[in-house]
């Protein structure tokens, strides 16, 4: 499941073409639950992205320098000797 906030949003669309409408104060949130499918590769020469799928096709893509990724990596070390998630 994906679900999409958007604060500030408007845009125009004329003739097939999309144009920004007012300040560029514009900002989303995005969440994808239930992932079935997620990888890790490169990006570029300095980047890693993640790429997380659910079942309904719909996909985020995340690009993070390398020390983001050992940080995320980190954490995730931290849940499992800490959190009953992993039990």
């Amino acid at each position: 499941m994906l679900t999409l906030s958007l604060e500030e949003f408007m845009v125009e669309l004329n003739e097939g073409s999309i144009k920004n409408v007012g300040p560029t104060n514009k900002s989303a949130t995005v969440k994808l639950f239930e992932v079935e499918d997620a990888e890790a590769r490169e990006f570029g020469d300095k980047r890693v992205k993640l790429v997380f799928e659910d079942a309904d096709g719909n996909e985020v893509q995340v690009s993070l320098f390398p020390e983001d990724v050992h940080k995320i990596v980190r954490d995730v070390e931290a849940l499992e000797d800490d959190s009953p998630v992993f039990e």
